[in-house]
């Protein structure tokens, strides 16, 4: 009788009213699973930490190093960890239930967008996709997002990574720009704004330049896989890219396990929002807006049921 009556509760409870009580209590750590290094989710989780501890001390987060979105998401559905970040490509086949049954796991927040293309040294001769056929190719961790990511994008123009290329799928993140530095492989593919192994290969003796789809084939992906989104990568962003650099790709989340405390995902949210209004979001959160996380859903139960809650009350549903 004591349960039904506390689950009556808390059905008839404002929410806000229970993430205040679940303040005062003592919190079990939140457990967030991250990456290898070399990649951006390495860097945005350690800037993830501090901006969560500086505004919301209490709140408890503890890191658990994975191999990045492809052992987050077993990890997640399995409750190893509470929070993990995945791969916008990956998610989308979470949502929709691509190859499985549709997850149960639910988007706290956007980390950043992602947007794909290759790096290959300036002093190369490869210019576009079709010169690098037949080349070797650093595509990363065979289960990494970024290979996901990169399947996606070559399906759609007909090209296969393992038959069109020479593959290459280091056990690090870190060997791939090196291999490219030295001359083992033509081109490594990446993703994301300021990505490391692309500013290791900017900074390097010869430079970098950047190899996308060009108009026509980001018409052809986009024709396939609707989902891919246009992103431009503005000029400047790396040591001697010139010109902004338009390529397709997509929004990474930070997604919680099924059963996550609705008052830690609204506190959470609410943290986040309050380091969005005080203008505190750092270069490496700058995307993690309420806007860009609206805007990159395809739909709003996707939402945490607290985050969701959260920007109910605070009519940041529009």
């Amino acid at each position: 009788m004591l349960a039904i009556h506390r689950r009556a509760f808390i059905r008839s409870t404002p929410l806000a009213l229970l993430m205040a009580r679940a303040s005062l209590a003592q919190q079990a750590p939140i457990v967030l699973g991250t990456a290898s290094q070399g990649g951006g989710f390495a860097i945005y989780a350690l800037a993830f930490l501090d901006a969560m501890r500086a505004v919301d001390p209490a709140l408890e987060i503890r890191t658990v190093a994975t191999r990045g979105t492809m052992d987050n998401v077993p990890k997640l559905e399995s409750g190893q960890i509470d929070i993990g970040m995945v791969s916008g490509e990956v998610a989308h086949e979470l949502f929709e239930g691509i190859g499985r049954p549709a997850s149960k796991l639910k988007v706290l927040s956007v980390m950043f967008s992602t947007p794909g293309m290759f790096a290959v040294r300036a002093d190369s001769r490869y210019r576009s996709i079709d010169d690098l056929r037949g080349r070797p190719v650093v595509w990363n961790g065979k289960i990494s997002g970024l290979a996901v990511q990169a399947r996606y994008m070559m399906e759609g123009l007909g090209l296969d990574l393992d038959k069109d290329f020479e593959p290459i799928y280091p056990d690090n993140l870190t060997d791939g720009p090196q291999m490219v530095i030295d001359g083992r492989a033509a081109a490594l593919w990446g993703g994301g704004m300021r990505w490391p192994g692309f500013v290791e290969i900017s900074n390097s003796p010869r430079g970098a330049r950047f190899v996308a789809p060009d108009a026509r084939e980001i018409e052809r992906i986009r024709a396939k896989f609707g989902f891919l989104t246009p992103i431009t990568v503005p000029a400047g962003l790396y040591p001697g890219q010139y010109d902004p650099i338009e390529t397709l790709g997509s929004w990474s989340y930070l997604l919680a396990r099924d059963g996550f405390p609705d008052v830690v995902g609204y506190r959470m949210a609410k943290d986040l929002f309050k380091i969005e209004r005080a203008g505190s979001l750092s270069r490496q959160l700058a995307d993690s807006t309420v806007k860009n996380t609206l805007i990159a859903l395809p739909r709003a139960d996707l939402l945490q049921p607290g985050v969701l809650a959260y920007y109910r009350e605070a009519d940041l549903l529009k």
